[in-house]
C-alpha cells in the first residue's frame, strides 16, 4: 500500500519526532511510506529519517522569520496536487496540512483515503467562533480522524459532535532507546532538573522556572528545545535572578543521554495531546513530574507525580521531596517505567497498520 504522510516541518516537536520512529516501522510492515514537508529545511530529525531510507519531498525550503508564513502560504494548496494522485492513503498532521490537503483534493483527481491525526486535546482556533464551521467541513473530509488519547477524542467530539469518525491510537516511543536503570540518588548533593519541550505557548516553562525561586542553589535546570518563546524565557530567567542556574541546551539528538545525566524530568504544560516526551521521561529511569492537565493526567496519574498547573511552589516541593527521599524516588521511577511500556512504538505501528488495511 502506498502511503504519504504530510507534516509542516521536521523541526522540533512530538509529531515531528513521531515521524522518525513510526515511518520506518510502517515500511517494515510491507507498506511504501513517503513523507511530504510543507517546509523542507534540513533538521536533525530530517537527517535521521533520510538515513533510515524514507523518501522525503518538500513544497518549499525557507529559513528564518519566513518559516511560519511559508507553511500557511495558500500556494501550497496548488503545490500539493501533484502528490495526492499517486497514493492509496494520505495521512496529515498539523493544522495547515489538515486543511490544505482536503482543499487540494478538490482540485485533483485523487481517490486516496484521507487520514489525519489529532495531536492535542485543544488548540487556539477552537476559541474562534467562525473557525468552527471551517473545522466542521475539514474533519468531515477525512475517512478517519485518529486521536492520540481518549481525552483528545472526547474534546474533539464535544467541539464538533460525535459524527467526526474518530478512533483512538495512542502515541508511542522507542522505549528500548530511552530505558535506563534507576539512579541511586542517596549520596548526591547537587541535582539537575530537565524539561524537554519546544518553546511554544502550549508549554509552561514559566512555572518550572518560577519553581527555582523556592529551590536551594544546589538545584540546576536544563531546557532542551527551541522555538518562538526562547527570548521571552531567557528574559524571565534574568528577571527571576536564576540565570546562572539555567542552561538552554537548544535542539539535541542525544536526548536519552541528557536524561541519563539528569535527576528529575519535568513537563510543565498548559495542555497536551499525548506527549511523547512524557513517555520518554517515564521510561528514563528518573522520576517524572507533569502538570495536571488534559493529555497528561491520564498517562502520568498513578505512576509519575502530577502538580496543579501553574503552581510553582507545589512543583518545587515535589522536586525537592523526590531528590531528598531515595525510597520515594525509586518507587516513582519503577511505577513510571511500568506505565511507559504500554506506549511502545511497536504497539502504535501495528494499530496504524490495521487501520490502513481497514480503509
Amino acid at each position: 500500500m502506498k502511503i504519504l504522510h504530510v507534516i509542516t516541518t521536521l523541526d522540533t516537536g512530538g509529531a515531528e519526532h513521531l515521524m522518525v520512529d513510526l515511518l520506518p516501522l510502517l515500511n517494515d510492515k510491507g507498506h511504501h511510506v513517503d513523507l511530504l514537508l510543507f517546509n523542507g529545511v534540513m533538521t536533525p530529525f530530517r537527517q535521521e529519517l533520510e538515513a533510515k531510507g524514507v523518501t522525503i519531498y518538500q513544497l518549499s525550503n525557507v529559513t528564518g522569520n519566513k518559516k511560519h508564513t511559508e507553511v500557511y502560504n495558500p500556494l501550497n494548496i496548488i503545490r500539493l496536487r501533484q502528490y495526492l494522485k499517486d497514493y492509496d492513503i494520505i495521512h496529515t498532521h498539523n493544522t495547515a496540512c489538515q486543511l490544505y490537503v482536503p482543499l487540494a483534493g478538490l482540485l485533483s483527481k485523487t481517490h486516496a483515503k484521507l487520514v489525519t491525526t489529532e495531536h492535542n486535546t485543544t488548540n487556539r482556533r477552537r476559541s474562534i467562533r467562525w473557525m468552527y464551521h471551517l473545522d466542521k467541513w475539514m474533519y468531515r473530509k477525512y475517512d478517519k480522524v485518529v486521536c492520540i488519547a481518549k481525552s483528545t477524542r472526547d474534546n474533539l467530539e464535544e467541539y464538533l459532535g460525535s459524527d467526526c469518525n474518530c478512533c483512538v491510537i495512542y502515541n508511542g516511543v522507542n522505549t528500548k532507546r530511552f530505558i535506563r536503570p534507576i539512579k541511586d540518588i542517596s549520596k548526591q548533593s547537587n541535582y539537575v532538573i530537565t524539561m524537554i519541550a519546544a518553546f511554544r505557548p502550549q508549554k509552561d516553562h514559566d512555572t518550572l522556572m518560577k519553581a527555582f525561586i523556592h529551590l536551594p542553589s544546589n538545584y540546576r535546570l536544563q531546557l532542551v528545545g527551541d522555538g518562538e518563546r526562547e527570548p521571552q524565557l531567557k528574559a524571565l530567567c534574568r528577571d527571576l535572578g536564576i540565570e546562572s542556574r539555567v542552561d538552554f541546551l537548544g535542539m539535541r539528538t542525544d536526548v536519552p543521554d541528557i536524561m541519563n545525566d539528569s535527576d528529575v524530568i519535568v513537563l510543565s504544560s498548559h495542555w497536551e495531546g499525548l506527549s511523547l516526551s512524557s513517555i520518554e521521561g517515564m521510561i528514563s529511569g528518573r522520576p517524572f513530574i507533569a502538570s495536571d492537565v488534559d493529555g497528561l493526567r491520564d498517562i502520568v496519574g498513578g505512576a509519575g507525580v502530577l502538580f496543579p498547573q501553574g503552581d510553582d511552589k507545589c512543583l518545587a516541593d515535589i522536586i525537592q521531596h523526590l531528590c531528598e527521599n531515595p525510597d520515594e524516588y525509586s518507587r516513582v521511577v519503577k511505577a513510571c517505567q511500568q506505565r511507559a511500556m504500554d506506549y511502545d512504538i511497536s504497539v502504535m505501528a501495528e494499530a496504524y497498520h490495521k487501520l490502513y488495511l481497514s480503509l
